[in-house]
């Protein structure tokens, strides 16, 4: 082995090269500026994930080609092996600088900070034509590639989740498709996670006058919209997204849009989509109950706590009450015998002077 690959292979150990780092869950979460794919799951967040991973990467390969990874080229001149030692390792460090950002995969998970949620940040793709990509051929074979994965979201845009800075980021971000000349029948779909100063009545009223404002002729259609804007709140962060074919491909859901269609009513239809997100909100109900129990019984387990500390601290009371007690019956029984010895002092005095006692006298 020459020098410098010695050195390159030292340094990669100093510098953090060649191996990963242990992922702690939170040290990667959904932030504001990110892209990506939104997915909700049954439970099971590691299958989902790997689920994912294998349906992204298959059609993304499929729009955009396969991933290509090129490591820095290995320099294998005299001149390298020559370098001194100093030169050499700043220039690995260099190189490892700037391999870091060329190695990033185009799909990465991230903690969505909900449950039966997960994120996958994309880079340099549109997770929008992805994801209509996939339920679109889903739709037309009628394959089912997924075993836990329900509904697929693409987040086109984040911002923060406060209405003042949703209305900002929202009046540019829906230009492309709103803004006169532009025009469309749309729907608005709004869900919130974690988050209680969202309401949901709001946030629609806002949003359906931002829309109106930026071409009078777009037009609210429940039915079968051009366009569905979708907004979902985790926490403090919105992600947002316009897409096509929302009620087509049953509000992107993988299970029900490989289904095979049959006769159905318009009311058996919308149950059925709706079913997995019923299910998952309740999942997410039963969560917050866990936990408000969980305080509860930290609350009880506390007030516990105070109710024997006071308990104890009566018990204290009692027994200076009781050492009073006995304090004031000894002095009480000090004062009777001193009004015992008062009283036979007092008898002394008044007795009957005796024979010698009255001869004294006289004599005197």
């Amino acid at each position: 082995m020459s020098e410098a690959q010695d050195l390159r292979k030292r340094s990669k150990k100093r510098y953090g090269g060649g191996h990963r780092s242990k992922k702690y869950k939170g040290s990667r979460e959904l932030e504001v500026g990110m892209q990506g794919v939104l997915i909700t799951c049954n439970m099971n967040e590691r299958k989902c994930t790997a689920e994912a991973f294998n349906l992204l990467n298959e059609y993304a390969d499929q729009l955009y080609g396969p991933e290509n990874f090129k490591e820095p080229e290995e320099s294998s001149s005299e001149e390298e092996e020559d370098e001194d030692v100093e030169a050499a390792l700043k220039k690995e460090v260099k190189q490892l600088k700037a391999s870091s950002g060329k190695l990033q995969r185009r799909f990465q998970a991230m903690d969505s900070g909900a449950n039966n949620v997960i994120f996958i940040k994309t880079k340099n793709l549109d997770p929008e034509k992805l994801v209509h990509h996939i339920l679109s051929d889903l739709h037309i074979t009628k394959k089912n590639k997924s075993r836990v994965i329900l509904r697929m979201l693409p987040v086109s845009g984040t911002c923060k989740a406060f209405q003042e800075d949703m209305d900002k980021y929202l009046s540019v971000f829906l230009e492309p498709w709103f803004k006169a000349p532009n025009q469309g029948s749309y729907q608005i779909a709004f869900k919130a996670r974690n988050s209680s100063h969202n309401k949901r009545d709001d946030i629609i009223k806002a949003l359906a006058g931002l829309v109106g404002k930026m071409n009078p002729k777009n037009k609210v259609d429940l039915t079968t919209p051009e366009l569905t804007i979708i907004v979902e709140v985790i926490k403090s962060v919105c992600c947002v997204s316009v897409v096509r074919d929302y009620t087509l491909y049953r509000k992107y859901n993988l299970q029900e849009v490989a289904k095979e269609e049959g006769p159905k009513d318009g009311k058996q239809e919308e149950v059925t989509t709706n079913q997995e997100e019923i299910k998952s909100n309740q999942e997410e109900k039963d969560g917050k109950q866990e936990e408000i129990k969980s305080n509860q019984e930290e609350k009880d387990g506390k007030q516990e706590e105070i109710k024997s500390n006071q308990e104890e601290k009566d018990g204290k009371q009692e027994e200076i009450k009781s050492n009073q007690e006995e304090k004031d019956g000894k002095q009480e029984e000090i004062k009777l015998n001193q009004e015992e010895k008062d009283g036979k002092q007092e008898e002394g005095k008044d007795a009957p002077k005796t024979d010698r006692e009255r001869k004294g006298e006289e004599e005197k």
